[in-house]
């Protein structure tokens, strides 16, 4: 009998690291969240009335497409500084994923940003600006998209005002927000934080505390 407690008690054990190997994994995205589109809850996708580039794209579709283009090169994730201004390897981080889908739209972040910064030197606090670094950075994103670009709520369960394609800054992050959603409508984060990141569209913009602001382009 005594042995028999003993190998049920072994085997409750298992099934509850097991259980919580699981969860963790669910938690940190490793295992992949079921996922909803905007649809699902009513909401049409946001089409912006500006076609940067003249392709018959408008902007929004375009930054979303333009991400995913990118990130299907699965960029590995390393800090280095180019003198192309734009990675020309396989590596990049954060920046580079928002960098690449507004260039799919037109839009010359690296140009764009260094001529900000001559334009607004006390906004950017850059002593000695360098047009192949600066645009790069997420404090600049953040200071060029709040001259630029229209800024919404930071309320990630206000659901009818995050949309495909927008950008959201977190205080050392940058990102670009999916499509898709979780069961509670809230969206996805396309973005590059990690060389351990499993996925590059992920789940958790509600296990984060650290946004900072959000933007749509046009």
């Amino acid at each position: 009998m005594r042995k028999r407690t003993k190998r049920r008690l072994r085997i409750a054990i298992l099934l509850a690291l097991l259980l919580t190997a699981l969860l963790a994994l669910y938690y940190f995205n490793v295992i992949p969240h079921i996922s909803y589109s905007g649809e699902h809850f009513g909401l049409a996708p946001y089409v912006s009335g500006v076609d940067r580039d003249g392709d018959g794209v408008d902007d929004q579709t375009d930054i979303l497409a333009g991400v995913r283009q990118y990130l299907a090169t699965r960029p590995v994730y390393k800090s280095k500084y180019y003198s192309t201004g734009y990675p020309d390897d396989q590596y990049g981080v954060c920046t580079d994923v928002v960098a690449q889908g507004l260039l799919a739209a037109g839009y010359d972040l690296m140009t764009l940003v260094n001529e900000d910064i001559y334009n607004d030197p006390q906004a950017y606090q850059i002593d000695q600006p360098d047009i192949n670094i600066d645009f790069r950075r997420v404090e600049n994103l953040n200071v060029y998209f709040q001259n630029h670009a229209i800024s919404l709520t930071t309320d990630i369960y206000a659901i009818d005002q995050w949309q495909g394609g927008d950008i959201v800054v977190f205080r050392h992050h940058i990102g670009v927000v999916s499509d898709r959603r979780n069961r509670k409508g809230v969206s996805f984060l396309i973005h590059h934080g990690s060389p351990w990141q499993p996925q590059y569209e992920q789940d958790v913009l509600e296990n984060r505390n650290d946004i900072v602001a959000h933007y749509r382009i046009s």
